[in-house]
């Protein structure tokens, strides 16, 4: 192509399934989510929206965040401002954004995902693991992310940010998720 991305270059993606992002101009592909990561993501969903404040809305794809021009990533799950939401897409940075990892993804996810979020100010990011189960939790502490708190299997994860919401991994995914 010979230049950077833009938002405008994903309208003319094959429609094949996979995951197209955007994160600086650089182009990243992912294959579709599989069985295990679309049921993590709707079970979190839906316990995050249970006691989600009015004023946010809990969303997944197909809502992305488009902080600018050359950047734009469809997470798993997110928490946004009604005020920043216009159609499908987040104009600015989500108080919360949670990623489910796959084997594919996990690389993807842990590093760039994670530094693109960082740099937006997302203040909240998650990334959950279907398979073990386990969750890593991250902070945004002047403008860093720091790791707050590993949660693994049916040990229960009570937070109060973005709002009051307790999680136990196994009772969200079952013990042997499939």
């Amino acid at each position: 192509m010979g230049r950077p991305f833009t938002v405008d270059d994903l309208d003319f993606m094959p429609d094949d399934g996979n995951v197209y992002e955007l994160i600086d101009g650089v182009l990243f592909v992912s294959p579709p989510p599989g069985r295990r990561h679309q049921r993590a993501l709707v079970r979190l969903g839906e316990l995050l929206d249970e006691t989600c404040p009015e004023e946010l809305a809990v969303l997944w794809p197909p809502y992305v965040v488009r902080p600018s021009f050359d950047t734009e990533l469809r997470p798993d799950v997110q928490v946004a401002w009604d005020d920043d939401i216009d159609g499908e897409v987040v104009y600015d940075a989500p108080e919360l954004v949670v990623e489910v990892v796959d084997p594919a993804s996990t690389i993807n996810d842990l590093n760039n995902k994670k530094a693109a979020y960082e740099r937006m100010g997302v203040p909240h990011y998650w990334v959950l693991d279907p398979a073990r189960p386990s969750m890593l939790v991250y902070a945004l502490v002047d403008e860093a992310y720091e790791q707050v708190a590993e949660v693994v299997a049916e040990e229960p994860f009570e937070t109060e940010k973005p709002y009051p919401v307790r999680i136990v991994l196994t009772d969200l995914l079952g013990r042997h998720p499939s």
